[in-house]
């Protein structure tokens, strides 16, 4: 398990278990290490590959709230170091934080206890630092920009972006090794708007999504018009009076995206609350 380099001293390390990438940005004497997977003993490995690369002390940032991609976050912090995430991103950790690990924890018990067992027991640490739509930071002479573009896979997405580089680290706002992921947290309605967002960005060289191999800007485009299809569908099924499995079977229909029937559903339920006001 290494970092490959996939632009200039941006590397990224694809985790073997739930194919969760998380990328380590170099500059001049520091370094930026962004998500840091789900248990102690996950980010004690992710920590060893990034030394691998780098000596340089480094600042931390999540993405989103979920568990694979910020509950390394004690393993690897620096008590004189910030840990960035978005305003809402850490509300939303500290709210749920429990709860993601005690329902994946159950989840792996069978199949990986040992994971499963890493997982009940890692300490859960926020970030110490938050923003609500743009960062610029100095990472060692290299700008880096933090910036939330809008809701999508949740309220508080961002990504990272390296302009000197053309990449752009996009957290689960792309997928490249499975479909994107309507939670229940998820804004099927916000999401291609947000990625419209993205695609604006620029440079746009190379996209790092939150699981599966980096992309390009063309790959990014094709899964937004298969967002927008979801959006659309949704909308003109709740115009027209539909329940919500009629809605999801509709989805289903319109798109090679790859959702299960139970996140088709979940993103009709999604999208109905947001259209009713309820969400």
């Amino acid at each position: 398990m290494r970092f490959v380099e996939v632009a200039d001293r941006v590397f990224v390390l694809r985790y073997p278990i739930l194919d969760v990438n998380s990328t380590l940005i170099v500059g001049d004497g520091e370094a930026m290490l962004v998500d840091t997977l789900a248990t102690g003993r996950q980010a004690t490995d992710l920590g060893e590959a990034a030394r691998a690369i780098t000596s340089f002390p480094w600042v931390l940032v999540n993405t989103h709230h979920h568990f694979d991609h910020c509950f390394g976050n004690a393993a690897l912090a620096d008590s004189a170091r910030p840990v960035w995430a978005h305003e809402e991103a850490n509300r939303l950790l500290l709210a749920t934080g429990e709860a993601q690990r005690a329902a994946w924890a159950a989840r792996w018990a069978a199949t990986d206890p040992v994971h499963a067992a890493d997982l009940a027991t890692v300490e859960i640490r926020g970030a110490s630092d938050t923003f609500a739509q743009e960062l610029p930071l100095d990472l060692g002479g290299r700008l880096i920009h933090l910036k939330h573009l809008g809701r999508g896979h949740t309220a508080g997405d961002i990504v990272v972006q390296v302009p000197d580089a053309g990449v752009v680290i996009a957290g689960d706002l792309v997928e490249e090794s499975a479909a994107p992921d309507y939670g229940d947290d998820s804004y099927p309605l916000h999401w291609p708007e947000t990625v419209a967002a993205l695609l604006r960005l620029d440079p746009l060289t190379t996209v790092v999504p939150g699981h599966g191999a980096p992309v390009d800007a063309a790959f990014v485009k094709a899964q937004h018009e298969v967002l927008t299809t979801v959006e659309w569908t949704l909308r003109d099924a709740y115009g027209d009076g539909l329940p919500a499995e009629d809605a999801a079977r509709a989805v289903l229909d319109k798109t090679s995206l790859g959702l299960t029937p139970d996140a088709a559903l979940t993103a009709a339920r999604r999208a109905y609350a947001d259209l009713s006001g309820t969400a």
